[in-house]
This record gives C-alpha cells, structure tokens and sequence, in this order.
C-alpha cells in the first residue's frame, strides 16, 4: 500500500490529522498531478482552506492533466473566491476532457454571476437531475428570461418524492414567480412545519394568501409565528451561559429574535402597503470526489 492509498485509507477511518500528514508526505516525495489534487481537495473539503487549495491546482494544470479532476476542483476553488471568469474558463477546459453535471452546473453557476443568463439557462439544464437545485436555477433563470410559461412547465414536474428535491418552501418561491399563487400556497402548507421560521420565506407566504384574499390565514401564520418566537426568546432568556455559551452570545441571538418579531408585526401592514417581498436566489457549488485512488468512488490512481 503507497502512501495515498494509506492517506485515504486513514480518511475513510476519521484519522484526519494522520491522514493530512501522509498527503503532505505524499506531496514532498513527489509533486505530481495526483499529490497536488489530493492535498488541495483535502484543502478544499476538510479546512476550507481555498487559498491553499488553489495554488496547489493551479500548479496541477500547469501540467496539462488528462484528467477532468483538477480541473473541476479547480472550477470549484475558483468560484468559492468569486473569480467567476476564471471559473468559466476553466470548467470549460473540464468539460472539454469530460462532461460531468458538477461542472456543467458550476458552469451555470460563473456564468450566472458573469450575468450571461441565457448561457447559465442552457448548463443548468445540462447538469440537473429530478426536481434538483440545478433545474430550479434553469427554471429562475427563464424566469429572468421572460420565458414564463417553459418556466411554469418545468416547474410542474418538481415532485417530493424525487430524490434530489429541492425542498417545499424554495419551490413555493418559484411558483409565487410565475404567478401561480395557489400553487404557491399549497407548497407553503407543505412545508410549514418542516421548515424553520424566518423572515424572508414567511412574508412572501403571507404575500401569496393575501393574493389570494386569504386574509385569515395570513393573520392566522403571523400570530402562530410571532408566539412561536416569543416563546423561543422566553425559553433563551432563561438559558444558563457558560464557557462556550457566553453572555454576549446569549445576547446577540437575542436581539436577532426580537428583531425578526418586530418584523413579522409589520409583515400584513408592509404587504397590504403594497410591499413585494423580493425572492432571493444564490446558485451553489456542487461537489464531488476529486480523490485520485479513492476506493470508495472506484477512482484509479493518476497515471498520465
């Protein structure tokens, strides 16, 4: 057993020091394509370490690897330090060696934030599967194209039992986009007592009943929040701090909750007023394992 196969064999273990450790040994022995990309995707997934991990990478490609690997995670360091054009670039070089939806939907994910929407539309299509993130920024970014009705069609075939769905309140939030505020609805109601309550998803639920002039049911889920709330801050105020529960920590979640209290009382008047709660929409990373031997993934050792 060589040293990688010893590292990744520690990392399946939970010995993450010692694992560390034999990929830096790896990567003195011999600085090759598969040292680089291993220490920078333990870089990147276990310290969040992307500065380190990128000159690692960047040292990899200079290399010219036949592999897709490096490239990918390269794509992936690149767009967690918002260099999005960077991101573009490479992942294209990715995708020129080996198609994979992880880079077609952080393809999607640089264009996006480059605001080439269209092209963003086109390689989130190419990198989704069943009622997942990656066809929910497809069907925003046709939204933002004008495209409303392919978008609503898109939309109706989102289904929970999908394995990959994306979730009831953030597929309400799409449906209150296109319009359709008594689907909107009834995926808030779905996922009223999955989900934690905040702000930001709350008044645009409030917003979709009073569309629909459901003005008893918007009452009805801001005094459900709101004593839900009260409750919370009652039970926090109570709490004992110690060491790793300090005062000041105590306080600060405090004051986040009487925040969104005085929030939620505002919601019907700010609504009624004719507020829109804006959507928001942040496109995400998606990841894989970029390990070379990885036993787990049948990944073979680089050989180039």
């Amino acid at each position: 057993m060589n040293i990688n196969q010893k590292a990744i064999e520690l990392l399946e273990e939970n010995k993450y020091d010692e694992s560390l450790k034999l990929f830096q040994q790896a990567l003195q022995e011999l600085r090759d394509v598969q040292s680089l990309t291993n220490l920078a995707w333990i870089y990147c997934h276990e310290e969040d370490d992307y500065i380190a991990a990128l000159g690692l990478l960047e040292e990899a490609i200079k290399m010219n690897p036949i592999s897709y690997f490096p490239y990918n995670l390269l794509g992936e360091v690149y767009l967690r330090t918002e260099k999005w054009e960077d991101a573009k670039d490479i992942l294209q070089k990715s995708i020129e060696i080996q198609p994979t939806k992880e880079a077609y939907n952080n393809l999607a994910m640089a264009n996006y934030n480059l605001g080439n929407v269209e092209a963003a539309a086109k390689y989130f299509l190419l990198g989704s599967d069943e009622s997942d993130w990656a066809l929910y920024g497809h069907v925003k970014c046709l939204l933002e194209l004008g495209y409303i009705d392919e978008a609503k069609r898109k939309l109706d075939t989102f289904s929970q039992d999908d394995e990959e769905f994306v979730g009831e309140i953030d597929l309400a939030d799409l449906y209150i986009e296109v319009g359709s505020y008594i689907a909107a609805v009834e995926w808030f109601e779905k996922g009223w007592t999955i989900y934690a309550k905040h702000p930001d998803w709350i008044s645009r639920y409030v917003f979709s009943l009073m569309k629909l002039n459901k003005l008893d049911r918007s009452n009805e889920i801001l005094h459900e929040t709101i004593k839900e709330k009260t409750e919370e801050l009652k039970d926090l105020d109570e709490e004992e701090v110690d060491e790793t529960w300090t005062e000041t920590d105590k306080q600060e979640i405090i004051r986040e909750l009487q925040d969104e209290i005085a929030e939620y009382k505002q919601t019907f008047k700010r609504i009624s007023s004719a507020y829109i709660p804006s959507m928001e929409f942040e496109p995400f990373v998606k990841t894989a394992c970029y390990l070379f031997g990885c036993n787990r993934h049948n990944h073979p050792e680089y050989k180039g």
